[in-house]
């Protein structure tokens, strides 16, 4: 689903300018968007004091005054911390009643409106890591007051790290924690597992890192590249009685795709167990 961009900036404060925020408004004024619209707030002036140097955006440690002065309220803060920064934050967001966008792993949405003062348009976001380095994936869920603006600001915001998807259910936030938040350290386990292999096997470690590291970054160009789904790539790749197809069968034949399919549950409802601890 794509939105339509809003015409005029809207101002956005970043309440935690940690790594997550400061990539999405980096990307956001790499990409264009103008810094004096962004508002980043931390604890550390030290922090505030490079962020604006990088990318000239407005600073603050007062995350009230941030809030008083935008459209667009991301809550970066960690997880365990959200509700003493949402209560504090309550008189400021009920006079302003910004958008707000959570990117707060497990904090469903009732908890974010009861700990706001109710009647507010919100979405929750699940980013992944490699938004740092502009090639992210963002699961998106919004609730019935989100506006199609507010929708499109957020495609606007998000596609300057990487990709957006918006789900209908925020139930399903659980999955994309299971597939694409979670889902960079299965690759780099994956790459890890790849770089012993070569050890042990008689490359030395630089070499077999490398070759490692520049196999699965090929491999993921390919298939965001190419015109064919995954399985018809690995089929090409996969010569009758040669070297790959042996060790795709030895995969299959120790269950590779059901160890995915676990871990990737796993880490689903390890995402629903903590939304019910949060919510407490």
């Amino acid at each position: 689903m794509t939105h339509q961009s809003t015409a005029t900036p809207r101002t956005i404060a970043f309440i935690g300018a940690g790594n997550m925020a400061s990539a999405i408004f980096g990307g956001m004024v790499d990409a264009g968007y103008p810094a004096d619209r962004i508002i980043a707030t931390a604890r550390s002036r030290e922090t505030l004091d490079a962020l604006e140097q990088r990318y000239g955006v407005s600073t603050t440690q007062d995350n009230a005054y941030a809030v008083s002065q935008a459209d667009v309220v991301v809550l970066g803060v960690k997880p365990q911390m959200m509700h003493d920064v949402c209560q504090a934050l309550t008189p400021a967001v009920q006079n302003r009643k910004p958008l707000i966008v959570s990117v707060a792993a497990g904090i469903t949405c009732d908890s974010l409106e009861r700990w706001l003062g109710g009647d507010l348009a919100i979405i929750r976001c699940m980013p992944n890591t490699p938004s740092l380095v502009g090639v992210g994936a963002s699961g998106l869920y919004a609730t019935a007051q989100v506006t199609e603006e507010q929708r499109g600001l957020m495609d606007e915001m998000l596609t300057a790290v990487g990709i957006v998807e918006w789900v209908e259910e925020e139930g399903l936030l659980e999955a994309v924690t299971g597939i694409s938040g979670s889902g960079p350290a299965y690759f780099f386990l994956f790459i890890e597992s790849l770089e012993a292999a070569g050890i042990e096997l008689g490359l030395n470690a630089e070499t077999a890192r490398r070759l490692a590291i520049q196999t699965a970054r090929g491999a993921a160009e390919m298939a965001f590249f190419s015109e064919h789904e995954p399985a018809e790539l690995r089929r090409r790749v996969c010569s009758p009685n040669g070297t790959t197809e042996r060790a795709i069968n030895s995969f299959e034949e120790d269950g590779l795709r059901d160890i995915v399919e676990r871990a990737a549950k796993a880490s689903g409802v390890r995402a629903a167990e903590l939304a019910r601890e949060l919510d407490r």
